[in-house]
């Protein structure tokens, strides 16, 4: 049983998920260095690559029956948001897209790039870090728990995104343009933040907010 679970975390798709997650990751933190074009521009070919390697994990069950250690923080998370949110400026909305999970919320009015890419990136980066450990039934667990996660949060936080990013790169709008940025967008006390997964995923876990 080991020894199928040690072959399954080190299967070729595993592998190759795990190298376009660390990208994505690693871009997601680098935001500011990009132009605003080619940040868009990229981010439309590693989530659509993304997408598709996701589709492509082996089926797994958890070994143990704890949830796993969590290493993204707010404070890591509103960095990343931060980030890209002033990178997109007035092109960060987005027009409401089809989301089940949140179909009976004022949420579904519409949708925020940054949002959904700093969300991907929380789950993907808490898969990377537990997975690193090299600890094969932790491993196990970290790939069973991403591929919920993508069926249930971020697999539809990426499309919903890739739309709107696709439509802004056929639109015909200027995107060399840095800047245009709401000023009130860059105040963190301006945002409520109940409806975002990390502050969704606090009340489950604990009951209330930190």
């Amino acid at each position: 049983m080991e020894n199928d679970r040690s072959d399954l975390v080190y299967s070729g798709p595993v592998i190759e998920f795990v190298a376009v997650a660390n990208e994505y990751c690693s871009y997601a933190e680098q935001a500011e260095g990009f132009e605003k074009r080619d940040f868009i521009d990229k981010s439309r070919k590693i989530l659509s690559l993304l997408y598709y390697k996701a589709t492509l994990l082996p089926r797994t069950e958890p070994f143990y029956e704890e949830g796993n250690e969590k290493f993204v923080t707010e404070e890591d998370w509103n960095h990343v948001h931060h980030a890209i949110l002033k990178k997109l400026g007035k092109h960060n909305d987005y027009p409401e897209v089809f989301d089940p999970v949140y179909r009976d919320t004022e949420d579904q009015v519409g949708g925020s790039i940054a949002e959904d890419m700093a969300d991907i990136y929380q789950d993907l980066r808490d898969f990377l870090m537990v997975y690193r450990m090299g600890t094969v039934e932790l491993m196990n667990d970290s790939l069973w728990e991403c591929i919920l996660n993508f069926e249930q949060y971020w697999g539809q936080k990426l499309v919903n995104s890739l739309r709107a990013i696709h439509s802004l790169l056929c639109s015909g709008e200027n995107l060399d343009e840095e800047g245009g940025e709401d000023e009130t967008e860059d105040d963190p006390e301006k945002h409520d933040t109940s409806h975002w997964i990390i502050s969704q995923r606090k009340r489950m876990w604990y009951g209330k907010d930190e």
